[in-house]
């Protein structure tokens, strides 16, 4: 085939793809309208993880699942958008890691808004400001992130879906300069990054900022002065990379959470996310952890923070798999909330795909 015939085929391609995605988006629009009589929610993480599924099993290449995901996000982002005028709150500004893991489940056609601080992105979906929020919740270096497991415990928001994003850290700077003699970022990056810091530049000073976005602000003011974030927020302020790559960990990854007024249905491979606190006796976590056991359930997750009620005693986060509303997890959480002072299900969602 020569190349003008590659071209013409292409040409040909388009047409049909064009043709057939605004085909999809009208029948996604129309389920839309469907949703609005009874009042469902538009966005439904399990039936988009059913897509996904879909589609990957039907890829035959040389496209990879990855970018088909990507691909099916945006269909799936312009589609939302149309049904209806949906915001996603996120810890903010943009191009925090933050934003780029709301892009990254939300894809670009959405309105996002940015917030300063974890606190208000709860209150702007809480409002009804924002129809879902994104937040961090951990990273597999530093672990929790407090502020976000502190305010779950009193909010009436579910956890709809979470997302995992590799962590990349660069160590970015006003173009030609090379010897910083301050480093800007928020505690989590600074803390991602301590070692590398303290072999390579031992001597500088490190400043804490709220967002790895502030800290470029802060770098775009201060020829001497670099921050740790995203090379994003590098290209996005017209700044340079002078290291990359620089988390102690390659694996680095921070897990965040969706957060909406209701979690949906089953998809068939969901987590559950649970929040309870127990009596201060012996025994007592035992005893209310040993019906997941019993019922067969496999526990991910467990962290315990001080209950900021009495001193020294504890409450605790654990995920499991399995959604809410299959009878063998609900029965099991029923006997779990027999043994505690507390208990919340935090929400039931689809279990992410990972990088």
């Amino acid at each position: 085939m020569t190349l003008e015939q590659c071209r013409e085929k292409i040409d040909a391609l388009d047409i049909e793809i064009v043709r057939t995605l605004n085909e999809r988006i009208r029948t996604a629009m129309e389920i839309g309208r469907l949703k609005q009589e009874t009042d469902a929610p538009v966005y439904v993480p399990a039936r988009e993880m059913q897509v996904f599924e879909k589609v990957m099993r039907l890829n035959e290449g040389p496209l990879t699942d990855a970018h088909l995901r990507a691909i099916y996000r945006e269909i799936m982002s312009a589609a939302i958008s149309m049904e209806l005028e949906s915001s996603v709150a996120f810890l903010g500004p943009e191009t925090t890691y933050t934003h780029q893991a709301a892009l990254s489940k939300f894809g670009q056609s959405l309105r996002y808004l940015p917030c300063e601080t974890m606190e208000q992105v709860f209150e702007e979906v809480e409002k009804g400001n924002a129809q879902y929020g994104v937040v961090p919740i951990e990273n597999s270096i530093e672990g929790g992130v407090t502020p976000t497991q502190d305010r779950l415990t009193h909010t009436p928001l579910k956890i709809v879906a979470e997302i995992y994003l590799p962590i990349h850290h660069c160590l970015i700077v006003q173009p030609g300069a090379e010897t910083p003699t301050k480093v800007y970022s928020n505690p989590q990056a600074l803390a991602q990054c301590r070692g590398w810091l303290a072999r390579h530049f031992p001597d500088v000073e490190i400043i804490p900022t709220r967002s790895t976005a502030g800290a470029a602000d802060h770098v775009l003011r201060d020829p001497n002065a670099a921050a740790i974030a995203s090379r994003l927020a590098a290209e996005q302020n017209g700044l340079e990379v002078l290291n990359e790559n620089i988390q102690d960990i390659a694996g680095n990854s921070t897990r965040f959470l969706v957060l909406g007024r209701e979690y949906g249905p089953p998809s068939g491979k969901d987590k559950t996310s649970v929040f309870f606190g127990v009596r201060h006796k012996t025994g007592a976590l035992f005893q209310a952890l040993e019906p997941l056991h019993r019922a067969g359930l496999n526990l991910t997750k467990i962290e315990s923070r001080p209950s900021k009620q009495r001193a020294w005693e504890y409450t605790f986060f654990v995920d499991i798999e399995g959604h809410a509303d299959d009878a063998r997890v609900r029965g099991a959480l029923d006997e779990l909330a027999d043994h505690c002072v507390e208990f919340t299900v935090l929400g039931s969602y689809p279990i992410a795909f990972r990088s």
